[in-house]
């Protein structure tokens, strides 16, 4: 355990940040869901729509440093070509 009032401050922000990150993490994963619920449901217009919502989560969660920029640009690449794929 701490012994220092800096490190136990240290220990008090920490699960703060954790808290708020996984908040963060959370709501990217719901975002992400309603997409491939779209998907599975063969519904395109609202897969799109899910898409968009769930890019700018995805991307405001690169933002705030949760998740790095390429596996939030990965992410959302392969998102995209499974709803594009939904036409063909």
């Amino acid at each position: 355990m701490a012994n220092t009032s800096s490190a136990k401050k240290m220990v008090r922000k920490i699960a703060r940040r954790t808290a708020v990150n996984k908040a963060r993490r959370s709501r990217v994963r719901t975002f992400v869901k309603k997409v491939e619920l779209a998907i599975a449901s063969g519904d395109q217009a609202a897969a799109k729509t899910a898409l968009v919502s769930a890019e700018s989560e995805m991307m405001r969660a690169v933002g705030k440093g949760v998740f790095h920029k390429n596996t939030g640009s990965r992410k959302v690449s392969r998102l995209a070509a499974r709803v594009k794929s939904m036409t063909a």
